[in-house]
């Protein structure tokens, strides 16, 4: 049996510096645990975007928590520019590590498979080389006279997984449906720390329609109940994109004071009120 863990007991968990992975705005985030994060003061976290990153890491970054990111790109989709990553990398207050989306998944699934590198090939011809010394390019070992030049990317291994699924069992077995990049993240990284909106009876591993899409619970280290732990997010059947949220963040973003604002209202008075 499962039990799950309050909200701000599971970001007390996460340690100042920890690489954190971070699923894209369309599949999963935990924006209840960045929250959570927020409000414990987290400092120096190191943000990896599976494979881009969005309003829950630009939350992340105006708030002081983050010192650098490796991504490939962050967006707040239709609202345009994340403001406050924009604004930290122009300060020089933020480390960028730039990446590819097929990167970002071949150096997990390096982690994932316990292995520690797998070529990639679509890197060839880029200038994202120049800027990765930490990524090799050698000859094809099994091509004739060493010709054919393929890139090595390291295994990456994060420190802690973050993201929210629909519900969890009492099993501690997590349904994700289609997300199956949660369970790649959660494979590859030391602890996984899911929210859901709710915990069920039963074992969803026992049911053959649910089985293909849950993460085993030998991977998940805890859970927290956060009901509508993704919004603004949408969260797959459940819920829709609060389109006009995160059009109102973007707006009040775009400056420190308006961020403020919107932390004072949305992060810390949510939770006072939450409280009484």
């Amino acid at each position: 049996m499962t039990t799950p863990i309050s909200l701000e007991a599971m970001a007390a968990s996460v340690p100042d510096g920890a690489l954190i992975a971070l699923p894209p705005d369309n599949s999963l985030p935990s924006v209840a645990l960045a929250k959570a994060l927020v409000r414990r003061g987290a400092r120096g976290l190191r943000l990896l975007g599976v494979p881009v990153a969005g309003f829950a890491a630009d939350m992340l970054i105006g708030a002081g928590c983050v010192a650098e990111i490796e991504t490939s790109a962050v967006s707040l989709g239709e609202a345009g520019f994340a403001p406050r990553f924009s604004a930290a990398v122009k300060a020089g207050t933020l480390v960028v590590r730039d990446c590819t989306c097929p990167a970002v998944h071949t150096m997990l699934q390096a982690a994932e498979k316990g292995v520690p590198f797998m070529p990639l090939r679509g890197l060839i011809g880029s200038d994202i080389l120049r800027h990765r010394p930490d990524w090799k390019v050698i000859p094809n070992p099994y091509a004739e006279a060493g010709e054919d030049p393929i890139v090595l990317l390291p295994a990456l291994q994060p420190d802690v997984a973050i993201f929210h699924a629909v519900m969890a069992d009492e099993e501690g077995n997590v349904w994700l449906g289609r997300r199956r990049e949660c369970a790649t993240i959660a494979h590859a990284s030391k602890r996984a720390l899911v929210t859901v909106e709710r915990v069920v009876p039963g074992n969803f591993l026992e049911d053959e329609r649910l089985a293909p899409g849950v993460i085993n619970a030998t991977y998940v280290t805890d859970i927290a109940i956060a009901e509508r732990g993704a919004h603004p997010v949408a969260l797959l059947d459940e819920y829709g994109f609060d389109a006009a949220y995160v059009s109102d963040y973007a707006r009040m973003a775009k400056t420190e004071a308006g961020f403020a604002a919107w932390l004072a209202r949305e992060v810390f008075e949510q939770r006072a009120a939450a409280a009484e």
